[in-house]
């Protein structure tokens, strides 16, 4: 039995007195209203996501935004009823639900339901993770899961973290500890005093042509330049090829140029591929420049039994990006970035009299905001601990290499029909393809590959997702949903077909005839 209840029910009899000019206002006062709209939410919830018989509803943006025009939002509703018919009209209705079998389009997962409760606590109560002093617990709670994370890596006690809204955000801090650290370890200067030196316009970045763009876009926010990333060429399974990227290195000293960072990817958005991580890090080690691993994909294989030993090498990493949020079954958003050494913490760390004094003293209690890019901070990790608590990381694991499999079985089946152009054997649980016609010439598959994406999202009976590579146009499955089967998959691949043939019928026809 709870021993604080007593004195939190006295307390709560004792502080019941509320204004009534401020009915909204979440407190002990209100407690039944929240109640029963929590109801009224819930029954909404349940009931869009049993009416989802499709991924969407094929609205398209100019007739939803003339809905969303229409509302005028300094005339309130006053009315819970009122205000949830809205919302199921101009959201719930329309929404791309990430749960059915048929979306298998980006990077987004189905989530857990005990991620769902925590959102609810967490919304409730409010905490802000930068201070102890806004937290509690909460602090302790992220800390705990980023110490966890810590040991899935294989990093030792020296490593530490921090939660982030998304994989950018991490990539992003890792590129500034990067920078930070190559001058005051090259030049002895301090970035977070100075700014940057003259020499920082002379330093480079190096990554696989297909990492994620947010590596390109931190390298602009932190004042390098785009040119600053050096794009290293791939090999036929999409990883890095080791060659190359010690050619564009060697040139890039040649030139007058500093390496400062290679940033590895472990599952690349489009492919799935997971770089040469050990033969990077030697690398790294032996010219003295930061290792970071993009794992915001494939960091599902850290919850595996049987796949960990294709992140072998992320250990010997300075830095990794994880998105719980991908492939951990959490609502976004979900993500941490690591690092082997805290102190590195210290280029980003500001210290504000009114929030995180510093003090030398050890004891003193932790303030996250210490090693974060933000200030005020969800408490997200409470999703992720809740999951880990109630379901459990192996069957988190189970999950991952579930996708895995059927991304294998894919890939046979689309590789046993002639209509359709296998570029890899999938690593992780992408599988990237086209529609082929011998009928059509390449500028018409391009057109035909790019116009099926959108096609079927009109329809809403699936969605999948298009990218390109080398100038050419290709279809992909990104697929992280335990309940999508191969026979969904089948389906997919049959209803592709019949929307090319109808594309091909629309732009070619005319053109065939004319001929």
């Amino acid at each position: 039995m709870n021993q604080l209840a007593p004195v939190l029910d006295s307390q709560s009899a004792s502080n019941s007195h509320s204004d009534p000019s401020h009915p909204y206002i979440f407190n002990e006062s209100n407690l039944l209203h929240y109640e029963m709209a929590s109801m009224q939410t819930m029954s909404l919830i349940h009931q869009a996501i049993r009416r989802a018989k499709k991924v969407h509803s094929g609205v398209n943006h100019q007739q939803l935004s003339q809905l969303v025009a229409n509302i005028d939002l300094s005339q309130p509703l006053h009315s819970v009823d009122k205000a949830l018919d809205e919302i199921k009209a101009l959201y719930l209705d329309h929404a791309v639900y990430f749960h059915h079998p048929k979306y298998v389009a980006h990077l987004n997962c189905p989530v857990a339901y005990p991620a769902v409760i925590a959102e609810q606590l967490l919304s409730a109560i409010n905490s802000s993770l930068d201070t102890w002093d806004q937290s509690a617990g909460g602090t302790l709670i992220e800390q705990k899961l980023i110490d966890w994370s810590v040991q899935r890596i294989g990093f030792d006690s020296h490593a530490d973290g921090i939660f982030t809204s998304g994989g950018s955000q991490s990539n992003l801090m890792a590129l500034l500890l990067a920078r930070d650290d190559a001058a005051k370890r090259l030049h002895g200067h301090v970035i977070r005093d100075h700014g940057l030196p003259a020499q920082a316009k002379r330093y480079r970045i190096f990554c696989s042509e297909v990492s994620h763009f947010s590596i390109q876009k931190s390298a602009a926010l932190l004042g390098l330049g785009y040119n600053a990333v050096v794009p290293v060429s791939v090999d036929k399974h999409f990883k890095m090829d080791l060659d190359a990227l010690d050619a564009a290195m060697c040139q890039a000293r040649a030139q007058g140029d500093i390496p400062i960072a290679v940033i590895a990817t472990a599952g690349t958005t489009d492919f799935g591929s997971i770089d040469p991580l050990a033969s990077i890090a030697e690398r790294c080690q032996k010219q003295q420049v930061w290792m970071h691993v993009d794992a915001a994909y494939g960091c599902g294989l850290l919850a595996t039994d049987d796949y960990t030993h294709l992140l072998s090498g992320i250990e010997h990493a300075d830095s990794v990006t994880l998105d719980y949020h991908k492939s951990f079954l959490q609502p976004v958003s979900s993500s941490a970035f690591i690092v082997a050494d805290k102190q590195q913490f210290q280029h980003l760390t500001h210290h504000a009299d009114y929030l995180n004094p510093f003090s030398d003293c050890p004891q003193a209690a932790p303030n996250l905001v210490d090693k974060s890019l933000q200030t005020t901070r969800r408490f997200d990790a409470l999703k992720l601990w809740l999951t880990l608590r109630i379901m459990g990381s192996e069957q988190v694991g189970r999950v991952f290499s579930s996708v895995m499999a059927l991304a294998r079985s894919s890939f046979v089946t689309l590789k046993q029909d002639q209509e359709f152009e296998l570029v890899h054997e999938p690593e992780l649980s992408t599988l990237v393809f086209r529609f082929i016609d011998p009928q059509l010439d390449d500028e018409q598959l391009n057109t035909l590959n790019y116009q099926i994406k959108d096609e079927l999202f009109k329809q809403g009976e699936c969605a999948i997702a298009r990218t390109k590579f080398r100038g050419i146009n290709y279809l992909k499955f990104t697929l992280l949903n335990p309940n999508t089967a191969i026979e969904d998959i089948k389906t997919i691949a049959a209803e592709i077909k019949a929307c090319a043939y109808t594309l091909k019928a629309r732009l070619f026809e005319k053109e065939t005839n004319y001929e």
